[in-house]
């Protein structure tokens, strides 16, 4: 062999040879590496996570907050970076659609959907993007599976805020155990609410108290509706029920009124018009969503087999200016509501 040809075939080796040291992953910035100390913990990159929130009110708002606050913290920890494109869809689908559509069309690395309307929008917009839950009550009814078992062997999981419905009942009969006639009052174009509804009305009416349904399909015929709920009922019950939730103070300005009392599925409601709640921390709720997107963006994890997580420990709680309006005295073991 000549020295042209010895030395040639020498450079080939040694290009080939540098071509595969630099021939690792290619891809951008959210790609993660395990710690170069070698003790396995995750190196993050940089993350933008879109946030469709199904309209504004104090426990979505505490939900969302919890989410980018924990996320954030945790993303830097590992050295990364997180950006939040948030958007608000004002409580109407066709919105909640449009801004899904909006990242998926600009490649966020996971999607946070706010209310079941957004999750629906959601899973209907994507079946790639990792897709995290929060604020739904029942998964099995938002995402209409059958035989739900507690993962969705797609792209979504989450969080839920479901207290115990049949715990909820119990409370109304435990604070008022004369009341025979049970209004229950929700929007009926939210699947959840039904769901709950359906539990509730089984178990008061199980009590031998009388249960009658005041749907109202929006905002508009809430305070129609709610009136006749009064005429006819000792205690409302409201489930979690993002209408209701943002319209509290039209249902508050009927019942107080009238000295009806209300028992409601959430914190934020109460807030509003209720005198009592089995509730749960949203902002606590949010931050367990954030975790669970920590562990899909940085650590790998595959929601398909996450389990959608527990709200945390229900507590009860009254609401103490209503209470006062309407001259009732919360039990000791009850905690006031913040205002």
């Amino acid at each position: 062999m000549n020295k042209k040809k010895l030395l040639a075939i020498l450079l080939s080796g040694a290009m080939a040879m540098t071509l595969a040291a630099c021939g690792g992953d290619t891809t951008g910035d959210t790609t993660t590496d395990t710690d170069a100390s070698g003790d396995g913990a995750a190196t993050a990159g940089s993350y933008t996570v879109g946030i469709c929130q199904q309209m504004q009110h104090a426990a979505l708002d505490q939900a969302t907050q919890g989410f980018q606050d924990k996320l954030t913290e945790l993303v830097t920890a590992a050295g990364g970076s997180v950006e939040f494109e948030l958007d608000n869809a004002s409580g109407e689908s066709a919105n909640a659609a449009t801004i899904v559509n909006g990242f998926v069309s600009s490649g966020v690395d996971l999607i946070m959907a706010n209310g079941t309307t957004s999750l629906q929008a959601a899973q209907s917009g994507t079946v790639d993007i990792p897709i995290l839950g929060t604020s739904i009550t029942d998964y099995a009814t938002a995402l209409q599976m059958e035989n739900w078992t507690g993962t969705s062997g797609t792209n979504i999981s989450g969080t839920t805020d479901l207290a115990p419905l049949e715990d909820q009942a119990q409370m109304l009969l435990d604070l008022f155990p004369d009341a025979q006639n049970v209004g229950l009052l929700y929007c009926s174009a939210e699947p959840n609410s039904v769901y709950q509804v359906n539990i509730v009305r089984e178990y008061l009416e199980g009590q031998g108290l009388t249960c009658t349904d005041y749907t109202f399909s929006d905002s508009n015929d809430l305070a129609s509706v709610t009136q006749t709920a009064c005429a006819s009922s000792d205690v409302i019950y409201i489930p979690t029920d993002n209408t209701a939730a943002s319209y509290a103070s039209t249902i508050h300005n009927v019942v107080v009124p009238a000295g009806v009392p209300v028992i409601t599925g959430d914190t934020g409601t109460c807030s509003g018009c209720g005198v009592a709640v089995l509730g749960i921390d949203y902002y606590e709720l949010g931050q367990i969503t954030g975790e669970m997107a920590y562990e899909i963006l940085v650590e790998g994890a595959d929601p398909a087999t996450m389990e959608v997580r527990s709200a945390p420990t229900p507590t009860k709680m009254y609401n103490p200016s209503i209470c006062e309006e309407l001259g009732i005295t919360p039990p000791e073991d009850y905690t006031a509501l913040e205002s």
